[in-house]
């Protein structure tokens, strides 16, 4: 009867030390769960405000190109009007040389319109040019919002597949799933960094 004794006393200690050992891994994955959910928890919220980002940038980049497009529209106006002036002025210089001889009174007149033509058309092409260089800086401005745009959309990419990998791992409690997550998760927060530096 002894023996049976000894064999439950260390029959218990075994069990005791499984349960010591169970709960402590039980712990660890508890841990790592906890970290897992806060690190994705971040990644959502970095997600959320590129995705802001990305969209802000997106409807500036849209209204610089409306912007440059009504510029655009406003120089040809310009230079529509710059043709008219042209050719008003040549046909007042013609009649003007065609009539010297025969009617100075009517020549005078004619060059003075001339004159006045060909001083407005320096007027509307200096306006015209003006446009033209509003064009060109509202694309740039918004060729300059669309990699803004893009940027952020990537780190959005990015940090959706690092959301999905953690919830992988979280089912499959494989942390190297779970570290790939954070690689990608890292990538993301680059790109998110550069969104509004652009570095890269």
């Amino acid at each position: 009867m002894p023996e049976e004794g000894l064999e439950t006393t260390e029959f218990k200690e075994q069990l005791e030390e499984a349960t010591e050992h169970a709960l402590e891994a039980a712990e660890h994955r508890s841990r790592w769960l906890v970290y897992l959910s806060f690190c994705t928890a971040l990644i959502a919220v970095l997600a959320a405000i590129a995705a802001l980002e990305s969209g802000t940038y997106s409807n500036e980049a849209l209204m610089q190109k409306n912007d440059a497009l009504l510029a655009q529209s406003k120089a040809s106006d310009e230079w529509a009007y710059y043709q008219a002036k042209s050719v008003k002025a040549t046909v007042y210089a013609a009649q003007a040389a065609a009539s010297k001889q025969t009617n100075p009174e009517v020549a005078a007149k004619d060059e003075a319109e001339a004159l006045r033509y060909g001083t407005e058309e320096q007027e509307i092409s200096k306006t015209g040019k003006e446009f033209e260089n509003e064009v060109k800086k509202d694309t740039e401005l918004s060729n300059k919002s669309m990699e803004h745009h893009h940027r952020f959309a990537y780190a959005v990419t990015m940090f959706q597949i690092s959301i999905a990998l953690a919830a992988v791992s979280a089912l499959s409690r494989q942390k190297t799933v779970w570290y790939a997550g954070l690689l990608v998760g890292f990538i993301g927060l680059l790109y998110f960094a550069n969104g509004f530096w652009l570095y890269f």
